[in-house]
């Protein structure tokens, strides 16, 4: 799949225009996407110095991206007559998603394994279901 990664808020906390810390396992999920054969793309508001310094976050962290805000690395509106910064790609993995942004172990579950939220909350719901009630403790005046 070709998947698009916001960065502020996604991979990093929200302190733009600094960049802010890494949100827990975002590198490390993103790296195994990419080894799993998954191109990945930057898609940032960020742009000029602050873009840069962002890819300079990223590639220090060993995490190198497919393209930047743009559908393959060599795209400009020179030799794309339809170039647009709306990405054309099977996913977007961004904070602003509805219901907000799942944890990174649910995000590289739902792509390895091809599932939806709604399998997720399903799945869930019915191993829920299938756990029986502790048992109750027993009181002092019980034993």
């Amino acid at each position: 799949m070709t998947i698009a990664v916001d960065f502020d808020g996604t991979i990093v906390t929200h302190e733009y225009p600094k960049i802010g810390e890494e949100i827990p396992f975002a590198v490390d999920t993103l790296k195994m996407l990419r080894q799993d054969g998954h191109k990945l793309i930057l898609w940032s508001a960020r742009e000029g110095e602050l873009l840069e310094a962002a890819i300079k976050w990223c590639r220090d962290r060993g995490l190198e991206f497919y393209a930047v805000n743009r559908d393959y690395p060599e795209e400009t509106m020179g030799n794309n007559p339809h170039f647009s910064r709306k990405l054309k790609v099977d996913m977007f993995i961004d904070d602003r998603n509805l219901g907000g942004l799942p944890d990174w172990g649910i995000i590289y579950r739902m792509v390895k394994q091809q599932q939806t939220w709604q399998d997720i909350i399903d799945e869930t719901l019915s191993q829920s279901d299938n756990n029986t009630a502790p048992p109750k403790k027993k009181r002092w005046w019980q034993f």
